[in-house]
């Protein structure tokens, strides 16, 4: 019998959400751990709409939320990053209106 073919994370923005339906997931943990490990200060995400920003903070949020269990297979699972849970906020500008700097400094 073949194997199930996975499907595709078409949409899909929230990582425990791909991971428990079992889409493909590209590991990109490696990289992911590097940014923490190496990194400090602040950082500014600039990518094209749909190139995985959402995703990608969604990752990291479950990550700083100790939600090891997400990650079973994956690099930073066996990696030495020292697993706990911290305090995590996320603002989403999503639901902003922002066609003029009065209404997104309103919406703020």
């Amino acid at each position: 019998m073949p194997p199930e073919l996975r499907k595709l994370p078409i949409g899909i923005q929230s990582f425990e959400k791909l991971i428990l339906e079992n889409t493909i997931y590209v590991d990109k943990t490696k990289y992911i751990y590097e940014l923490i490990k190496n990194g400090f200060g602040n950082y500014f995400f600039s990518r094209p709409r749909r190139f995985g920003k959402s995703l990608l903070i969604s990752t990291l949020e479950e990550i700083f939320s100790n939600r090891r269990e997400l990650f079973k297979g994956l690099w930073i699972d066996s990696s030495d990053y020292q697993w706990k849970a911290y305090p995590v906020i996320k603002i989403s500008f999503t639901a902003i209106e922002s066609d003029s700097a009065h209404n997104l400094k309103h919406c703020l």
